[in-house]
């Protein structure tokens, strides 16, 4: 039998950084044929968003995914990948009561007070910092061409990676090193769950398990992947968001 419209879960999964709503392409699919909703954001300056990075701030981010979800008018799924990781906090900070539950896959999960930058100081596994390119400017991060999908996604397929090479664009930076204000009351009272990527070479597993120690995580789950397993594994990664869902 059909679920009626009230029935069905909503996931509105959020791209991480150097992506765009393709990367969540074959997950969406995915779950929209088990009969769920999907909503797939594209973030400000991303994709075919052109506004100039320097304008961006994580607010800008926070404040544009909290609208979306007060546009739905029900309570959501949030599912971040990667930086996307300290956007839904700031989201479920902002209107914990539309959030049911927050999804973590290889993502930040950051402490009251913590940018992305200050949690990326703990990682001694990933290779992105000696990769990272600076604009003259400073509002742009870009990764060294030739090192993108060894960090991005080095177990996907040679499609996937040239899905990656053809929609990269640099990274707005600013983001990376606002930091974000949480409580207990609000960021703490929604339910959070987290994918491992055991394979990472964006976020090693090593921080991931260190946050996921901090951070009250209800569940955790297991992805034999690299950083980004939307692309490389996305009929596992739908089925754990499926389980979540249930849950």
């Amino acid at each position: 039998m059909e679920k009626t419209q009230s029935e069905k879960q909503i996931f509105v999964l959020v791209h991480g950084a150097w992506a765009g709503p393709f990367a969540w392409q074959m997950v969406k699919d995915t779950l929209e044929s088990s009969g769920n909703e999907v909503v797939a954001l594209q973030l400000p300056g991303h994709g075919t968003d052109n506004t100039p990075a320097g304008t961006l701030h994580m607010d800008t981010y926070i404040n544009y995914v909290s609208g979306a979800i007060e546009k739905i008018g029900r309570k959501v799924i949030l599912v971040g990948h990667s930086l996307a990781g300290m956007i839904i906090s700031g989201v479920a900070e902002q209107v914990p009561g539309l959030v049911e539950k927050l999804v973590y896959i290889a993502g930040y999960v950051p402490q009251n007070g913590q940018s992305a930058y200050m949690i990326s100081l703990e990682d001694t596994q990933s290779l992105l910092g000696a990769s990272l390119i600076v604009s003259n400017d400073q509002s742009e991060f870009d990764i060294k061409r030739e090192d993108i999908i060894n960090i991005v996604c080095q177990d996907g397929t040679e499609e996937v990676q040239e899905l990656i090479l053809n929609n990269y664009k640099a990274e707005p930076a600013a983001p990376f090193s606002d930091p974000i204000s949480l409580s207990d009351e609000k960021f703490g009272s929604v339910e959070k769950y987290y994918i491992e990527t055991l394979q990472d070479h964006g976020i090693g597993n090593e921080l991931q398990k260190r946050m996921i120690a901090q951070a009250k995580i209800k569940n955790s789950y297991q992805l034999n992947s690299g950083h980004t397993p939307l692309l490389s594994q996305p009929a596992e990664l739908s089925n754990i968001l499926q389980v979540i869902a249930q849950h």
